[in-house]
């Protein structure tokens, strides 16, 4: 029989970022959201403070393509381990205030694949010690340079397992079963359809979504998707997204807040939807998670038929093992040659259909043609 959970107070924390160049500027940004957590935990004293969710690149920042671009050379520079200084710190903080610490994005190089880094987001318990850590799966080939251990699974699944509870792993807990995504994971379902699988009730969302890529109204993937996942999960989702950020190659509110927290019906409950720091405040009320996915109406779970849709996932649309060791990738044109193979892939079985005067033979030529475009122009490294 389960403990009862006290409603507790979750926090998600928008901060400002500084693309980090060196050691100082990592202990910068570290240095703010520890000051952030201490105000939010202070501030919401009637209802403590258990959970606090940190973005994604909340260390070092992340550069994309255009000028500024980073290499592999780059990131490496600014690679830190986990568990490490870092997380001491956080671990401290979590410690005092008898709280989880969750983020994202930490460039992280590993003792096993030195050669690469990896986009790494964790969990800190009130002991101070990192309790979960988990290796973003779905990187996207445009934009980030990061390993996905899909990349090099016949060398990473050895290591860190091959079933779905060692790749997305859920901790129990005595404010209820944690697990985290990282940005582009929540985009899809098949992350968090993991995650409450292996029993996640709280999943932690660090992410550095830009307004590019569909923040703010009237698209606004990040929140519609988002509370989809929720729904058909029945479990919170607490999303961070960055507040403002200093790099000289991006505007003010690149990643645009719009951090929220989202319940177990997919209701947003805390929202902060501007481009400034924030600190979001909600209560976490596990029991009622618990009592509404007891119920049949309405259950997301109880319903599914899911063994026809096996089929889908015989074969990979991005492939696999693209990156082993001793071949990481170099920069953003590297991991795009995956995304060649996917598109000819989805056009050959007919799950996309060309633009006119096109065939599916054509498409994967059509992306490299605008790889090219971009090589002339600069805008894309190929080095």
């Amino acid at each position: 029989m389960s403990s009862r959970i006290k409603t507790y107070t979750g926090l998600v924390v928008q901060p400002h970022i500084k693309v980090a160049q060196n050691r100082d500027d990592i202990m910068e940004n570290l240095d703010r959201v520890c000051n952030m957590i201490d105000f939010a935990v202070g501030y919401y004293w009637e209802l403590p403070a258990r959970l606090a969710v940190l973005p994604e690149y909340f260390l070092q920042g992340v550069t994309t393509p255009g000028k500024g671009e980073d290499g592999l050379e780059g990131f490496m520079k600014k690679a830190i381990t986990i568990p490490g200084p870092e997380t001491e710190i956080l671990g401290k903080v979590a410690k005092k205030y008898g709280m989880y610490i969750a983020g994202g994005g930490v460039v992280e190089r590993l003792e096993e694949f030195p050669d690469r880094w990896f986009n790494t987001a964790f969990i800190i318990g009130p002991d101070g010690d990192v309790v979960l850590k988990y290796h973003k799966w779905h990187v996207p080939a445009y934009i980030g340079l990061g390993t996905s251990p899909h990349d090099m699974i016949d060398e990473y699944g050895p290591i860190y397992g091959d079933d779905l509870k060692s790749r997305f792993p859920v901790i129990d807990t005595e404010i209820g079963k944690l697990g985290t995504m990282t940005c582009h994971d929540g985009a899809t379902p098949e992350i968090s359809r993991a995650l409450a699988w292996n029993g996640a009730e709280v999943i932690c969302h660090p992410t550095a979504l830009q307004s590019f890529e569909g923040v703010s109204d009237p698209w606004d993937f990040w929140t519609f998707t988002r509370r989809a996942r929720a729904h058909d999960n029945m479990c919170y989702i607490l999303g961070s997204n960055w507040g403002t950020v200093d790099y000289d190659y991006y505007p003010k509110a690149f990643c645009p807040g719009h951090s929220y927290i989202i319940d177990y019906l997919g209701v947003v409950n805390r929202i902060a939807p501007y481009p400034e720091e924030q600190v979001l405040a909600g209560p976490i009320d596990i029991e009622a998670l618990r009592e509404h996915r007891s119920r049949i109406a309405h259950n997301t779970w109880v319903d599914m038929r899911t063994e026809i849709f096996a089929e889908m996932y015989e074969k990979p649309v991005y492939p696999p093992n693209l990156f082993p060791v001793g071949k990481p990738p170099r920069n953003l044109t590297d991991k795009i040659a995956g995304a060649k193979t996917a598109l000819d892939r989805l056009y050959a079985q007919g799950t996309f259909t060309p633009p006119h005067g096109l065939k599916p033979e054509d498409m994967s030529k059509e992306l490299a043609d605008r790889v090219a475009y971009a090589h002339e122009l600069g805008t894309l490294r190929k080095d």
